[in-house]
């Protein structure tokens, strides 16, 4: 099917009242929930099925741009890890290769769930952990439709849709800032000093961190991390800092003379820090919102879910992949430059392995 226009397609279905799509998604969202008929303007009364609810990603909106996303129905993928559905994925390789987010991957077996509902066993090829990436790679006796990322970038307060799997769902947003690179902002959670030795001894372990779920407390001293011998606080800071939120660390413990194994989770700060009233107007996020070399951020309110599937601008053209909900109405993507340039890699090194 030809690509098709998002403003031309708004044009063609109410004609009459010839309104670009920013006016219209304005009318949509100024428009009182209930409204007499005869108050209605005669194009609205003319046009069946239009709801007038005060959301861009309403279901007359959604109808609207599915001819848009129709394309790459095929090319979007669920990712279930352990059961749990956990992401979205997006083919990138007809030979079944499947971007997806890394983080989100906490538990075998992973498999995924294609546009046919065909389910299928997965495996992790490649992994990018400086931009949260994952490349999936499913064995099946057929060929994938993959995604052709276009090198263009959508400018501040363009129109983006995100199409779920096989475009059962449609959300859309509107780029809000220049892409720009997200500050590695993980933490383990502990404040340390060096003991009369020169260890690193635990001298406060925050609320709701990483380091309080797995036990650590005032005093214990961190002998090492991952197997590997840690020999004073800084250190320790080191090596926790080359950790991505979302990364499990195993840390050896020393504890009133015994030797204790721990295994804990790198979270975000942000996140540590916030009220329950703040966590509660936010709403569910990823677990990884940072340290990324360059993102996208717009306003489409996304599951955490359903990050890890393609992002869309009007005419069709896939200008990313969505990598995060880090707030109530703040997204991030990962732009198709920046992709394109890990997929390549990714490839050829899942490819040469598979050999």
């Amino acid at each position: 099917m030809p690509m098709i226009n998002i403003q031309h397609a708004v044009h063609a279905t109410h004609r009459a009242a010839a309104l670009p799509i920013s006016v219209f998604c304005g009318l949509l969202a100024l428009m009182p929930t209930a409204v007499a008929q005869d108050e209605l303007p005669e194009w609205l009364r003319a046009r069946p099925g239009v709801g007038l609810v005060n959301r861009r990603d309403c279901q007359a909106m959604a109808d609207l741009v599915r001819p848009v996303v129709s394309a790459t129905g095929e090319s979007i993928v669920q990712v279930i890890c352990d059961g749990r559905a956990v992401a979205l994925g997006t083919i990138v390789g007809a030979d079944g290769y499947i971007l997806t987010k890394r983080s989100e991957l906490t538990g075998d077996p992973i498999r995924v769930r294609l546009a046919d509902d065909q389910l299928l066993s997965a495996r992790v090829a490649a992994v990018r952990r400086a931009n949260d990436l994952a490349l999936l790679h499913v064995d099946a006796a057929q060929d994938f439709r993959p995604v052709s990322f276009t090198s263009d970038s959508p400018a501040i307060g363009s129109f983006l849709i995100s199409p779920g799997r096989d475009a059962r769902s449609i959300d859309i947003g509107v780029v809000s800032s220049p892409a720009r690179a997200i500050q590695h902002e993980g933490r383990l959670g502990v404040y340390l000093e060096n003991d009369s030795d020169g260890r690193a001894r635990v001298e406060r372990v925050m609320p709701s961190s990483g380091a309080e779920v797995a036990g650590v407390v005032r005093d214990d001293r961190i002998l090492a991390i991952n197997g590997q011998s840690e020999s004073s606080k800084n250190s320790v800071m080191r090596t926790l800092h080359a950790m991505f939120p979302g990364e499990s660390v195993r840390l050896t413990i020393e504890r009133s003379g015994a030797t204790l194994e721990l295994d804990a989770r790198i979270r975000e700060f942000g996140l540590m820090q916030e009220s329950e009233n703040d966590s509660k107007v936010n709403g569910p996020r990823n677990s990884r919102l940072s340290g990324f070399d360059l993102v996208l951020q717009h306003d489409t309110v996304l599951e955490p879910d359903e990050c890890g599937g393609p992002i869309l601008d009007s005419s069709g053209r896939v200008v990313g992949l969505n990598i995060a909900r880090a707030g109530r109405v703040v997204s991030y993507a990962l732009p198709a430059s920046l992709v394109t340039s890990e997929m390549v890699g990714m490839l050829s090194e899942a490819r040469a392995a598979a050999r």
